[in-house]
Parts: structure tokens; sequence; C-alpha cells
């Protein structure tokens, strides 16, 4: 049985298209300097209002990755 342990880090990711596309940029932009990343929580999320309309989404999530 292999044991595992994972450090965790916080991030915001932000898109003007939807959730989902916030969570991504998050992660794709962490990929760039960290590796073994395993999962993820999201921990907020909030929005920008133009006009009465959403504009922008900002979440927050948990990441969590292997150590060496």
């Amino acid at each position: 049985m292999s044991h595992h342990t994972y450090k965790h880090i916080e991030l915001t990711g932000s898109s003007e298209k939807d959730i989902e596309d916030a969570i991504q940029n998050a992660l794709t932009k962490a990929a760039e300097s960290l590796h073994g990343m395993r999962w993820f929580e999201v921990m907020d999320t909030r929005g920008h209002i133009e006009h009465g309309r959403v504009s922008h989404w900002q979440v927050t999530i948990k990441v969590g990755f292997t150590l060496d």
C-alpha cells in the first residue's frame, strides 16, 4: 500500500465565461510551475455584475498535490 503526503494551496481563477472556465484557468496556470496536482475543492465563488448581468467569475479553490 502506498502512502501519500499532500500539500495544499489556495488559488483564485477568473473567467468571463463561467465557473468551470475560472477553475480551469487557475489549474492551467498553476500547472506551469507545480506538478503532482491531484484534487481540488471549491472554497468560494464570486462574480462581478455589470448592467444587471454576471460579467466576470472568480472562483477560489484549494488544490492538493503530492510531495516528492
